[in-house]
């Protein structure tokens, strides 16, 4: 059963008003419209979720937030936004009258070529920021919001691999919830740990607009060095200017060039520049910006890269850096469990493939040293130097002459990567296991394949080879951005129906392949066991019942720290 939910329109004869609509397995309406008043509205949903329905909204986002604020969560739902997102890129869609405005909505940036009902509500992608109150929700209303519904299960069910798309939609919706949650309840972070740090490596917190001491006193090295009183080493063309003038022959002032020189100034160079990205990016600001009451609150976004990992706005949720990762911990009485889905993507090749040698390689905990001893006479580095060129397409150099080798080995799997390859090079879309389907190649690429002359034909070919990298590394990044969806959905459900006493969302964070559960001590070896065995339901819910491990590392860890 659905459970639509919409503002209600305006001339209701209540103000701030919510529809709500049962609905059956076909998106059919059952029985009359529910009008409830918008202070109501969690406590209604809290009785209806006693039925187990599937609630239907415009956006997660737009919605959950206030449920969650008011003490109410769900078990399932239905994402409209997110699920068209999928269906307009998705190879496995038939074409009707819905999906074909969607993939004409996708060929546009002028969104109001779609139809109304296919319009997202007017607010800006970065209206919400952290500690917003709950937004008033306008527009779609419930009429909308249910034809669409039907439109897209009319689609999933009459897809080509029906049955997969039902799973990711299922999937990316769990994904939402889980991200609410996650925002919801926050990341626990020591603001006092973190400031101590700040404090041992850059000195006390300046004054607005001035340099921490240490950054000075790197400063000052460095303008000694390099002959240069005034430099402002926070200015990219100042420096290489100064550089330049020391003798420092450098085409960027980036770290990797840079430790190739050998000059004075560029020990104080490397270290100002390490610093500075501390400051930058977690210093006093960003602590004061996304730190509040003991927690971390970024904005995650489900779905947010092409190839459907997650992204994050604002606050570097998904790069949290090693130098301030022991500020991240855990509860009095808690725990941090650190669960990490080694080598996936590797892994997620061998299930795409159903390669049996690949997939024996993969028991074990370590796949890459498992290829070694297959056919790389145990030279580890060898082998994941071969497998990582082959999803990225890094077909030059020593992965390149390694190719060959990994192709014998490995041949199902292989032919995987190879065939998305050439369809990107000629121009054509490739789909993950479940389907959600690569962006189309742009127009101004396909002019390019047109060239007639020869320099243009160069361009050219290095196009088509840079779009079969991409094509290439998708398929694998988007079915392995599914399994950890899946991951995901399945340690939630399992956490809700064991034992721990806390609240639903002890997933306290996510990295593509990396779960941190935040559980009390004595519950540690309850959650490392939800995290494996979800794992291993995450796999035969994509892929059946196959021979391949995917390989779970847990930890219980006092800091964020120390898990690697």
């Amino acid at each position: 059963m659905y459970m639509a939910v919409a503002p209600a329109p305006s001339g209701t004869g209540q103000d701030a008003a919510v529809s709500l609509q049962r609905l059956d397995a076909d998106a059919r309406p059952i029985g009359d419209q529910l009008l409830v008043e918008r202070a109501d509205l969690a406590a209604t949903i809290a009785r209806a979720e006693l039925r187990r329905p599937r609630w239907v909204w415009q956006g997660t986002r737009l919605w959950y937030p206030e449920l969650l604020a008011a003490g109410v969560d769900v078990e399932r739902c239905w994402d409209l936004s997110l699920t068209r997102a999928i269906l307009a890129s998705s190879p496995s869609c038939r074409p009707s009258p819905y999906i074909d405005a969607l993939r004409a909505g996708t060929l546009t940036e002028d969104s109001t070529e779609l139809p109304r009902v296919l319009l997202p509500p007017n607010r800006s992608p970065d209206q919400h920021s952290l500690f917003d109150e709950p937004q008033q929700v306008t527009g779609p209303f419930l009429d909308e919001i249910v034809d669409e519904l039907a439109a897209q299960v009319a689609a999933v069910a009459a897809a080509s691999e029906a049955r997969r798309l039902a799973l990711l939609v299922a999937a990316e919706s769990a994904g939402a919830l889980i991200a609410a949650e996650m925002e919801h309840f926050g990341l626990p972070w020591r603001r006092d740990v973190h400031e101590d740090l700040l404090e041992r490596t850059l000195g006390p917190r300046p004054p607005e607009g001035s340099r921490p001491v240490e950054l000075e006193r790197l400063t000052g090295e460095l303008r000694a060095a390099l002959q240069a009183p005034t430099l402002n080493p926070d200015s990219p063309q100042e420096l290489l200017r100064a550089l330049h003038r020391a003798g420092i022959d450098v085409r960027t002032t980036r770290s990797w060039e840079l430790e190739r020189q050998q000059h004075p100034a560029i020990g104080p160079l490397l270290a100002y520049k390490k610093l500075s990205r501390l400051l930058t990016a977690n210093g006093w600001t960003w602590l004061d910006a996304w730190v509040k009451d003991g927690r971390f609150r970024p904005e995650y976004v489900v779905g947010g890269v092409v190839s459907g990992r997650w992204a994050s706005r604002g606050g570097g949720a998904l790069q949290i850096p090693h130098q301030v990762r022991d500020a991240v911990r855990p509860d009095e009485d808690h725990v941090f469990v650190v669960a990490d889905a080694a080598q996936l993507e590797p892994r997620v090749l061998a299930a795409l493939g159903r390669d049996p040698a690949l997939a024996a390689a993969a028991r074990g905990r370590d796949l890459y040293q498992g290829i070694a001893d297959q056919g790389f006479g145990g030279d580890r580095a060898k082998a994941k130097l071969a497998m990582l060129g082959a999803m990225y397409g890094a077909t030059s150099g020593e992965a390149g002459r390694l190719m060959p080798q990994l192709t014998r080995a490995y041949p199902r799997a292989m032919s995987v990567v190879e065939a998305a390859a050439r369809a990107g090079e000629t121009g054509n879309g490739v789909s993950s296991y479940l389907g959600r389907g690569c962006p189309p190649a742009s127009e101004e690429w396909q002019a390019r394949q047109r060239s007639t002359t020869a320099e243009e034909q160069r361009r050219a070919d290095g196009a088509a080879r840079a779009r079969g990298r991409f094509t290439r590394n998708f398929v694998v990044q988007a079915s392995a951005a599914e399994w950890a969806l899946c991951w995901l959905a399945e340690i939630r459900r399992r956490l809700d129906s064991s034992g721990i006493p806390v609240p639903r969302s002890r997933i306290a964070f996510f990295l593509h392949d990396e779960v941190v559960l935040h559980v009390p001590s004595l519950d540690a070896v309850e959650a490392e066991a939800i995290l494996d065995a979800a794992a291993k339901a995450a796999t035969r819910l994509i892929f059946g019942e196959i021979p391949l491990e995917f390989s779970i590392a847990t930890i219980a860890v006092p800091s964020y720290a120390d898990a690697k």
